[in-house]
C-alpha cells in the first residue's frame, strides 16, 4: 500500500496493527465477553496491556489447613471424601475433602453437580487453592480458584496479580486474554533517552509489561518499582509530547507583532498610586514579549484570589493600544463587566484611552452607537460578556483578547473571539490556583504565568470554625456589624430544602436573616434566578443598599465589594478546599479587618476537620490546591465536566509529579531537535508510543503544522 505524505503522517504503523484489532481476535473472547470488557474501558488488545493489576494474592503451600490462619490463601493436596448437595437451589453444594491431618469443606454456590463430580471425583487426589475461612468453627474454602491434577501443581503461582473486574469478567478471563495479547507484543525501538533510561534502571518496554503483569512480590505494585515507573513515564511522556506538539503548532500560527511605546503604561502606573508586585511586573513582561513575536500568543495567567490580575490585564491591553490597535476583555457576568468598567474607565480617561462596555442589555440606538464607535476605532478597550461574539460586533483593529475566568467559557467561544480580528493574540486568566502537576497535564501546550504574590496592604482574613448550633450568635454579630456599616456574605449549599440532604437552603436562611436583621437589609441570589435579577441584587449589594447577601456558590466568581468584610459559609464541611478558598476570597478586598466564619454541623468527620483546619491555617491558594489534590485526587478536585483532564491509566500525577516534570522536559527537548518526529531514531520510536497511548491527535497536529 502506498500512502500520500499526509496519509503517512496520520496512519498507524503496521507493526502495531495486531494490538489494535478487535478483542474477538484473542483466544476465548467472543462478542459477549468483548461487550462486557467495555465496562473496564477495554476496546482493543492494547487496552488490556495498560489495565494493570490492582492487588495480589499470596499463596502458601501447606500440608494441612489445621490451625492455619483464616483469611489466608493456601495450596494444599487433598483427597475427595464426599459430595453433599444443598437442600435448596440457594444452598451451598459441599464437597468434603481430607488433607494430611484434617477434613474440611469446599463450598460452591449455584453449582453444576455433574461438573463438580467430574473435576472432584470421590476417592481421588487433587491440588486445590483458595482463601481459607472459618464458619461455625469449621474450616472451609468457598469457590477454590484452582482445582487441578497433582501433576499440574507447578502452574499455581505462590504470588499472583489481581485485576479490576466488571460484571461477567473473571480473573481467569483477564489472565487468559492477557496471555493472548503477550503473544502479539512487537519488538519496538526505544523512545526513552538512553541516559535517562540507564539512570533510572528502567527495563525495556516489553519486559516492563511482563514484570508488572506477572509480579513476584508486593514491590511490583509500588509507584517506584522500575518497571511500573517506566510505564508511568511512557504514559506521561506521550501526553506531554502531544501537548508539546500542540504548543509547537500554535507557535506556527501566523500572528502580528504588537510593540508598545511604554508611554500609556508609564502614565497608568503613575496614576495607580502603588507599586506593582514582582509577580505582576514579570507577568506583564512575559505578555509583552509574546505580543512582540510574529506568532499568536497562547498564554494562561494564573493567580490566586486578590493577586492583581486585572491590573496585569489592563497594562497588557495598553500595549495593544500603543501599537495602534484595540483590545477586548471578556468577563462571565454583566455585573463583573460593570465592575471592570467602573475600575478601569477612570484610569483610561486620565490617559486618553476610551473604555466601553457591551452586554446583552445594550439595545437599539445605544447599541448601534457603540458598534459604530468600535468599527471606527473610537473605542480602544471593549469590556463585555459573550455578547462580544455576536454577529455585527466588529473591530477596526483588534490586537489582544483577554478572557477572565476562562473555565466559564467554552472552547468554541474562545475561538470565536480569536476570529474577531486578524491573528488576534489571546490571553486567558483564572483565579483558581492549580497545582503544577495539574497545570502541566491540563495546560501543558500553553505558556503559563503565575501571580504568586498579593499586592501590599492586603490584610489577612481571620478564619474561624464554629458549630452551627451557634448560628443565632452569628446573626447577632451581623447585626452589630451592620450598625458599623459593614457588609457580609452568607453562603448556603442548596437553593431549596431537601428531605434527602440536610443542608440549610439559601431561601430558608434568607427568610430567617430577614426576620432577624430587618426588611430590605438582606438580599438573595442563586443560580435559578435570571441574570437580570441576580445583577440587580448584586448592584444593590455593591452600592451598599443591601447589607447581607445570602447566596449559593454563584458568588464564587463575583463582584468586589470592599465594604464586605465578613463571609459566613454554612455547612462548610461539605465544600471542597479549593472552593472554600475561592469563597473566602470574596472578602478582604478593602482596608478593614475581614473574617471568614466556617459553620459546620457536628460531628465533623476526620477529613472534614482536616479541610477546615487547613483553611484556618493558611491563605496560600497554591498550597491549598496541592493539599486538595492530595486529599481528593485530580478527578474529584477539578471535575471531569469542566477540566478536560486526561485519564491516566497507569501514572499518578500527584505522587509522580517529578516524573511528569521529566516527561515535560524530554518532550520539549525531542521536538526542538526533531519537530516532525521523522528525523531521529528516538522521534520515529516516539511515533509508536503515541499510537500505543491513544494520542492520535498528535499526528493530526503534525500533519497540519
Amino acid at each position: 500500500m502506498v500512502f500520500s505524505g499526509r496519509e503517512r503522517m496520520t496512519s498507524r504503523p503496521e507493526i502495531l496493527f495486531p494490538l489494535h484489532r478487535s478483542l474477538t481476535t484473542l483466544e476465548g473472547i467472543g462478542p459477549s465477553i468483548e461487550k462486557k470488557m467495555k465496562g473496564l474501558l477495554i476496546d482493543k488488545p492494547v487496552d488490556l496491556l495498560f489495565t494493570l493489576p490492582i492487588s495480589f494474592i499470596q499463596r502458601k503451600l501447606v500440608d494441612t489447613v489445621f490451625m492455619y490462619p483464616s483469611g489466608k490463601y493456601v495450596i494444599v493436596e487433598v483427597s475427595i471424601l464426599k459430595h453433599q448437595p444443598g437442600r435448596t437451589k440457594q444452598s451451598a453444594y459441599k464437597v468434603i475433602v481430607q488433607d494430611k491431618e484434617v477434613s474440611f469443606n469446599l463450598l460452591f454456590f449455584h453449582a453444576r453437580k455433574d461438573y463438580l463430580k467430574k473435576i472432584l471425583p470421590i476417592g481421588e487426589k487433587r491440588i486445590i487453592s483458595g482463601k481459607l475461612e472459618l464458619f461455625d468453627g469449621f474450616q472451609q474454602i468457598v469457590h477454590p480458584d484452582y482445582i487441578i491434577q497433582i501433576s499440574e501443581k507447578a502452574q499455581i503461582k505462590s504470588f499472583q496479580a489481581i485485576y479490576p473486574l466488571t460484571a461477567g469478567i473473571t480473573q481467569k478471563i483477564m489472565r487468559r486474554s492477557l496471555n493472548s495479547v503477550f503473544q502479539l507484543l512487537p519488538d519496538l525501538e526505544e523512545w526513552i533517552d538512553p541516559s535517562l533510561k540507564e539512570s533510572r534502571s528502567w527495563p525495556d518496554w516489553n519486559l516492563a509489561l511482563k514484570l508488572v503483569h506477572d509480579p513476584t512480590s508486593h514491590e511490583a505494585f509500588e509507584t517506584g518499582f522500575p518497571a511500573r515507573e517506566r510505564l508511568s513515564y511512557d504514559e506521561l511522556y506521550a501526553h506531554q509530547l502531544t501537548l508539546a506538539i500542540a504548543r509547537l503548532n500554535n507557535r506556527k500560527k501566523a500572528g502580528r507583532q504588537t510593540l508598545g511605546t511604554g508611554d500609556l503604561e508609564a502614565s497608568v502606573l503613575t496614576e495607580l498610586g502603588f507599586d506593582l508586585t514582582k509577580s505582576q511586573k514579570s507577568s506583564i513582561e512575559d505578555i509583552k514579549q509574546d505580543l512582540a513575536k510574529p506568532f499568536r500568543m497562547n498564554r494562561l495567567l494564573q493567580g490566586d484570589v486578590g493577586s492583581g490580575k486585572t491590573v496585569v490585564a489592563f497594562v497588557s491591553l495598553l500595549v495593544a493600544i500603543e501599537a495602534g490597535g484595540q483590545g477586548v476583555l471578556m468577563a462571565p457576568t454583566e455585573i463583573l463587566v460593570q465592575q471592570h468598567v467602573e475600575n478601569l474607565r477612570p484610569l483610561g480617561d486620565k490617559v486618553g484611552v476610551v473604555v466601553e462596555s457591551l452586554t446583552g442589555r445594550d439595545k437599539g440606538k445605544e447599541r448601534e452607537k457603540k458598534l459604530k464607535a468600535l468599527r471606527d476605532g473610537n473605542i480602544h478597550i471593549l469590556i463585555g460578556t459573550h455578547a462580544v461574539f455576536q454577529f455585527g460586533v466588529n473591530f477596526l483593529d483588534l490586537r489582544l483578547a483577554i478572557i477572565d475566568e476562562q473555565h466559564r467559557f467554552g472552547v468554541r467561544q474562545r475561538l470565536a473571539l480569536g476570529e474577531k480580528g486578524q491573528s488576534v493574540d489571546v490571553l486567558v486568566m483564572t483565579a483558581t490556583p492549580i497545582p503544577r502537576s495539574l497545570a502541566l497535564s491540563q495546560y501543558g501546550e500553553m505558556d503559563l504565568t503565575v501571580l504568586s504574590e498579593k499586592p501590599a496592604g492586603r490584610k489577612p482574613v481571620k478564619t474561624v470554625i464554629v458549630s452551627d448550633n451557634r448560628v443565632h450568635e452569628i446573626a447577632t454579630k451581623l447585626k452589630e456589624a451592620i450598625n458599623r456599616n459593614i457588609q457580609a456574605y452568607w453562603v448556603c449549599p442548596l437553593i431549596e430544602e431537601s428531605e434527602l440532604v440536610d443542608y440549610t437552603a439559601a431561601e430558608e436562611r434568607f427568610k430567617a436573616l430577614r426576620a432577624d436583621l430587618g426588611e430590605g437589609l438582606v438580599g438573595l441570589v442563586h443560580g435559578q434566578m435570571s441574570s437580570e435579577d441576580k445583577d440587580d441584587v448584586m448592584k444593590k449589594f455593591s452600592h451598599g443598599e443591601i447589607k447581607v447577601l445570602v447566596s449559593t456558590t454563584v458568588i464564587e466568581v463575583g463582584v468586589d465589594v470592599p465594604r464586605a468584610s465578613i463571609i459566613v459559609i454554612e455547612r462548610a464541611e461539605k465544600f471542597g478546599l479549593a472552593q472554600l478558598h475561592q469563597l473566602r476570597g470574596r472578602v478582604g478586598r478593602g482596608s478593614s479587618e475581614s473574617s471568614c466564619i466556617l459553620l459546620y454541623k457536628a460531628p465533623l468527620s476526620e477529613n472534614g476537620e482536616k479541610r477546615l483546619s487547613i483553611l484556618r491555617e493558611t491563605e496560600d491558594g497554591f498550597k491549598i490546591a496541592e493539599i486538595d489534590l492530595q486529599m481528593r485526587g485530580a478527578g474529584d478536585m477539578i471535575g471531569t465536566a469542566q477540566s478536560g483532564l486526561p485519564r491516566f491509566r497507569i501514572a499518578d500525577i500527584y505522587n509522580q509529579e517529578k516524573l511528569l516534570n521529566i516527561a515535560h522536559k524530554y518532550a520539549r527537548v525531542l521536538l526542538e531537535k526533531d519537530p516532525t518526529l521523522r528525523l531521529t531514531k528516538e522521534g520515529n520510536a516516539s511515533r509508536n508510543l503515541l499510537w500505543l497511548m491513544g494520542q492520535e491527535q498528535a499526528f493530526r497536529l503534525l500533519s497540519v503544522g
